[in-house]
């Protein structure tokens, strides 16, 4: 490969990598309006910096558990949706309690890595890589794992008392896919999750049915 080829090489990667992530903010801060954004159009737009107050910067919807779910979790997600002043800073963050024996169903976020922090009680928590390796174990009080980027983890309170973790990414928009619901809710073709699964179309039906949307 010529020397010019390997430049252009290097070029094209650096700019693909500096765009894989969260731009860097241009100013200090830019508080999300969301109410003139929606008027103004589909960009979200700016407070005016000399209105800005502290409360701006302060968030106060996670102080206790929200709604539990089927699989006993609840989680609280933190975003500039919610919290304007995280708009254009590149990160946010989930507050999720565990019920005993309640679980975290294998997911994945497509544009952030996910650092989770237990606050309290003991998590099976891990991830796999992308050679189907796996790497977990439980985690207690005051511990810390990273999830990469777009590899699927996951998390269960394996202990005898309720668990919370708090979760934060790099990212103000970190997406979110839970793998069950995305493979037996999203519409994908029984004939091709049968012969995938090795299931019947009975089985099938009885996964989409529980998993599907509601």
């Amino acid at each position: 490969m010529s020397t010019k080829m390997v430049l252009l090489f290097v070029i094209f990667l650096n700019i693909y990598v500096s765009l894989a992530s969260d731009p860097d903010p241009v100013q200090d801060f830019c508080i999300a309006n969301t109410a003139e954004s929606a008027t103004a159009s589909n960009a979200i737009q700016c407070k005016n910096s000399s209105l800005a107050t502290v409360e701006d910067f302060v968030y106060s919807g996670i102080k206790s558990p929200g709604k539990f779910g089927q699989t006993g979790l609840s989680a609280i997600s933190v975003n500039s949706n919610v919290f304007p002043g995280l708009n254009t800073l590149g990160m946010s963050f989930v507050r999720a309690d565990f019920e005993v024996a309640g679980v975290n169903v294998p997911h994945y976020h497509p544009r952030a890595t996910e650092t989770a922090f237990v606050l309290e009680g003991k998590i099976y928590s891990g991830f796999v890589d992308t050679n189907n390796k796996i790497f977990a174990k439980v985690i207690e009080r005051g511990e810390v794992m990273v999830f990469p980027k777009g590899l699927v983890h996951f998390q269960m309170n394996v202990g005898d008392t309720p668990a919370t973790i708090l979760g934060s990414f790099n990212s103000q928009n970190p997406g979110l896919q839970r793998i069950p619901t995305s493979i037996f809710g999203s519409g994908i073709k029984d004939e091709l999750l049968e012969k995938a699964f090795g299931l019947s179309s009975k089985e099938i039906a009885e996964l989409k049915k529980k998993l599907g949307p509601h």
